[in-house]
């Protein structure tokens, strides 16, 4: 962790302390409208987690047919196996256009004047309970992505017969529902190593583009706050001793770690600068006194972000 720290210099105090309740935070009527919208994405989000997890891939047909070109047989069983991938693929991309959808509404109903972001948290838990919900999906997502290499694998294999068959004039039923400017999208989102963050910081970023009336610093404030929260909570007894299950300890972990992660993509300077509103030095040292098991993926999410690669070494 050495050499990390000494980019960390800069002591900040003041952090907001209070106790953001991500187990029982319940809407209030002025956040029904927006929760309401978004739990109709998030009411999804176990299920494209659990098929993600059974994504098994398809590449024993996808090897037995490429070795034997001229087995029509083969062909057919390696093609038969990947369609169904592939729509299952595509449900997931969609997904990430509704989260994405979901976020930029948080982010209006939390960085919206006249409130402070620390006074849009504490009056608002069940809006902040959702955007964390959101930033621990993604992380959890792009965990299981990365050890699924068969994705691209798969989409590859897919996307080449597609072409093949294009050539020969022939049409096939799939193109109705993954056409070539979806497969291109789809693509992309998958050629990320974090496709659901990425998708993330994008929205972030487009959420301040677009509302050029809204300061910067509400947004930046707002990731920064919940990223202090969340560190402030970890490092108090007092408030752990108020989690009711063990699980919520990593679900604010990944949080705290997605919520840096959205401020280094939307603060022009990044979250190790100095001029970062983030105790990024607190933040490593909390996630440090965790089980290593708990948190390697995490701190490696944060490694990414610097762009001295012998200090990710010290972390």
């Amino acid at each position: 962790m050495g050499n990390l720290l000494k980019v960390l210099t800069r002591e900040i105090e003041n952090y907001p302390h209070f106790f953001l309740d991500f187990e029982n935070a319940q809407p209030t009527e002025g956040e029904r409208e927006v929760w309401n919208q978004v739990n109709s994405v998030l009411q999804d989000s176990e299920s494209i987690l659990s098929g993600l997890q059974a994504y098994k891939g398809a590449g024993q047909e996808i090897r037995d047919a490429i070795q034997n070109p001229n087995d029509l047989l083969l062909q057919e069983r390696a093609w038969n196996s990947v369609c169904p991938l592939v729509i299952r693929l595509k449900k997931f991309y969609s997904f990430s256009l509704r989260l994405e959808e979901a976020l930029q509404s948080l982010l209006e109903s939390l960085t919206c004047p006249p409130y402070t972001p620390t006074q849009h948290l504490e009056k608002e838990q069940a809006l902040a309970k959702q955007f964390a919900e959101i930033l621990h999906f993604t992380l959890r997502f792009d965990e299981l992505k990365m050890r699924i290499p068969a994705i691209q694998n798969d989409f590859s294999y897919y996307r080449r017969t597609i072409s093949r068959n294009r050539i020969n004039n022939m049409n096939l039923d799939i193109e109705s529902e993954v056409n070539n400017e979806m497969a291109n999208r789809m693509s992309l989102f998958y050629a990320e190593a974090t496709p659901m963050l990425k998708t993330l910081s994008n929205a972030t970023t487009n959420f301040v583009t677009e509302n050029k009336t809204l300061p910067l610093e509400n947004t930046t404030d707002c990731l920064s706050t919940m990223a202090s929260v969340c560190k402030v909570m970890l490092e108090t007894p007092d408030y752990t001793s108020r989690f009711s299950s063990e699980d919520t300890l990593l679900f604010c972990m990944r949080v705290m770690v997605g919520v840096i992660i959205l401020y280094d993509h939307v603060h022009p300077n990044g979250a190790f600068n100095k001029s970062s509103k983030i105790d990024m030095k607190g933040c490593i040292k909390v996630l440090k006194d965790q089980p290593a098991d708990n948190v390697e993926g995490l701190l490696n999410a944060l490694k990414r972000l610097l762009p001295d690669h012998n200090s990710m070494k010290s972390i």
